[in-house]
């Protein structure tokens, strides 16, 4: 089999293309990366060593993607990925990778008759209804309750069911945009395709900012010291997520390119779930115990565009698969610790 990974040298391109590989040594794997991410290039050795073959290009430009040939599967994990980009910037580069990137892809996975598996994200479920929607408050964390008045949300999360009328951010809405035109080419092309739509993901060689990664990027300030804030909310870090280990995504996708009959046509919330959520001012907790380190966090005013709590209902994904996260959030926070000891030297230099 030869399988195609748009985004192959970021975090969870590169970590999926090492998973596909080690798994199945016969498959050619293409890495394919325009390398524009801070620390992206530390991977092209990581994927050679593997088996990976790397070709440098960019999803924006046809041509480049037309340079390869006989691909079976693609997996489109590229993305300008910032909740943020757009929002005080000009948005032309976020709409230009995100929208105009998934249009060459569905043109390339067509001529090529191939099979696309598509990451989309949780920021396509508008921000005003998540953050209107009922919850309780205790100590340490915000929590959905039951008895909602929106559909496709309760106290186990939000369901592929949730509306989408609403704005979402720049980045959410090309996202969505991009599912769209997905369903467009499934539909008048006949296109197989499946849509992942992915709330936070974490786990080793993710090289975590402000606006992107929280979850490792928590973990290293409190390793290599620097501040964080809880923004909004009263300051408290109350603000409530789910966690999905990036090898528990890895196990979905390899059962979707292995079965993909049964997952072609349809759209699935992927996450962590309730069993996986953590809180701000709970991950700081379990920073400072792996750390053996504690840093200052200071309250801040609210960022545009955040939303009080997500964390994901797996039930439609689960109940077809058979799949679910066995990584807990503490062995998530683990690995991420164990990359960072192993590679401390290098990383100072990026993170």
């Amino acid at each position: 089999m030869k399988i195609l990974i748009l985004g192959g040298c970021g975090f969870v391109g590169s970590n999926l293309a090492v998973y596909i590989k080690n798994k199945y040594p016969s498959y050619e794997v293409i890495s394919f990366d325009n390398l524009q991410r801070l620390g992206s290039e530390l991977n092209i050795i990581r994927l050679k060593k593997e088996g990976v073959v790397f070709c440098h290009g960019d999803i924006r430009n046809i041509e480049d993607l037309n340079l390869i040939n006989e691909v079976e599967i693609i997996i489109d994990v590229s993305a300008e990925a910032s909740v943020l980009s757009g929002l005080s910037s000009n948005p032309h580069k976020l709409i230009n990778t995100n929208l105009l990137g998934t249009i060459n892809c569905l043109e390339f996975a067509r001529q090529q008759r191939a099979q696309l598996i598509f990451l989309s994200s949780s920021r396509v479920y508008p921000i005003e209804l998540l953050n209107n929607a009922k919850y309780e408050e205790n100590d340490t964390h915000y929590k959905w309750t039951n008895n909602q008045d929106i559909s496709g949300i309760n106290s186990m999360g939000v369901s592929e069911d949730f509306p989408l009328v609403g704005y979402r951010s720049f980045y959410g809405a090309t996202k969505l945009a991009s599912e769209l035109l997905i369903n467009e080419y499934v539909k008048f092309y006949n296109l197989e395709a499946i849509i992942n739509r992915c709330g936070v993901i974490s786990g080793p060689w993710q090289m975590a900012k402000v606006d992107q990664g929280f979850v490792a990027l928590w973990l290293i300030k409190h390793c290599y010291g620097g501040e964080l804030t809880y923004n909004g909310y009263n300051g408290q870090g109350k603000q409530l997520r789910d966690v999905l280990h990036i090898d528990d995504l890895c196990n979905l996708i390899d059962i979707q390119i292995h079965n993909f009959g049964i997952y072609n046509r349809e759209t699935f919330n992927i996450g962590g779930g309730i069993e996986n959520t953590i809180s701000l001012c709970e991950l700081t907790k379990v920073c400072e115990e792996l750390s053996s380190n504690s840093i200052s966090i200071q309250p801040a005013k609210e960022r545009e565009a955040d939303i009080r709590i997500y964390y994901t209902n797996n039930e439609k994904i689960s109940s077809i698969s058979g799949w679910k996260p066995v990584r807990d959030v503490r062995k998530t926070l683990k690995d991420i610790y164990s990359w960072i000891s192993k590679y401390e030297n290098t990383l100072r230099n990026y993170l």
